[in-house]
């Protein structure tokens, strides 16, 4: 009985010894945050108008990585991710029942829809108010700066 124990355990040890061992690469954490395969990526489309200049058109934005024809994308997905990081959605709708001034920001309009964070997005902007113009100013260059 001891002598079959005494064999048992030495043929558990040689099978161990031989296994293969994890390596650093096998045993490192998974980089984060995990891309997804059922979430969207960040595209959206811009269409501007009455901005005045080579401002007004239609740009695609697509962010992870930075691309499209909007004319500066890296600075766009930049401002979207950092009004993001400060706990603020960019592309949210103006809240209900806000006090407003009556400040006039010019003729310009936006029109943004897509997909960003996984959500859709139809958004629109002017710059008929304070509000707006805030609004609006808040995601420049996603948007572009505009003078009234």
């Amino acid at each position: 009985m001891l002598r079959r124990l005494a064999l048992t355990a030495t043929a558990s040890v040689a099978a161990l010894s031989a296994a293969p061992t994890a390596t650093a690469a096998d045993t490192d954490p998974l980089p984060l945050p995990l891309p997804s395969l059922f979430t969207a990526p960040d595209q959206l489309t811009i269409t501007v108008q009455g901005a005045g200049g080579d401002t007004d058109g239609t740009y695609e934005l697509k962010c992870g990585p930075a691309g499209g024809t909007h004319p500066n994308p890296a600075g766009a997905c930049g401002r979207l991710e950092q009004r993001a990081a400060e706990g603020r959605d960019p592309l949210a709708p103006r809240q209900q029942g806000a006090m407003c001034t009556m400040q006039y920001g010019g003729p310009a309009t936006a029109h943004v829809t897509g997909v960003w964070h996984g959500r859709p997005v139809d958004a629109t902007y002017s710059r008929s108010d304070g509000c707006e113009v805030a609004r609006w100013d808040a995601i420049v260059p996603v948007l572009p700066a505009v003078r009234a």
